[in-house]
């Protein structure tokens, strides 16, 4: 059962999709609603990365996560979105809901960190949805801590509170 990190190429870009959809209805079930969640769909998903990628590939990374050649998570990295030229942002990590617990997320997270260090940021940061208290722990256990910065964005048509963190790389 081995854990292999890699960079994503465009031909993953829709099973990242349909993976992100899964992690983010089995990580938001608690806490919004099924009708928030049913939208976009996997392929949906797979078609806003695509695009994205498009646009962001030179200036920001994506790694996958495979176990046993089984695609089971995918971290992006880029820019800090305030303009902090010191600062990366940690956009993602999502995972195969049956990987929760495994270690790939940790795995993720420590690749996303040296990644940032390798380009020169000294500050990492994110944005977590306030209700997913697991994924607060998580990165809370990683050395994050809250730095007070709050806004909103929406899933679906529920506004979801975000609070920002911070560490450094």
């Amino acid at each position: 059962m081995t854990i292999t990190l890699r960079p994503a190429t465009a031909d993953d870009l829709m099973a990242v999709g349909a993976l992100h959809q899964r992690s983010r209805v089995a990580a938001y079930s608690f806490f919004l609603p099924p009708e928030a969640l049913a939208e976009p769909t996997g392929e949906a998903m797979g078609r806003y990365w695509t695009e994205r990628w498009g646009w962001e590939r030179d200036s920001h990374r994506m790694t996958l996560a495979e176990r046993d050649g089984t695609l089971a998570g995918f971290s992006y990295v880029g820019p800090d979105d305030e303009g902090d030229p010191a600062t990366g942002l940690l956009y993602a990590i999502h995972l195969e809901p049956a990987e929760q617990g495994r270690g790939v997320g940790r795995e993720l997270m420590i690749d996303a960190l040296a990644a940032m260090r390798a380009r020169g940021w000294r500050r990492a940061a994110l944005w977590v949805l306030r209700e997913n208290t697991n994924a607060r722990r998580f990165y809370e256990r990683g050395g994050w801590t809250p730095t007070g910065a709050e806004r909103e964005d929406r899933i679906g048509s529920v506004l979801t509170p975000q609070l920002r963190y911070a560490r450094e790389v």
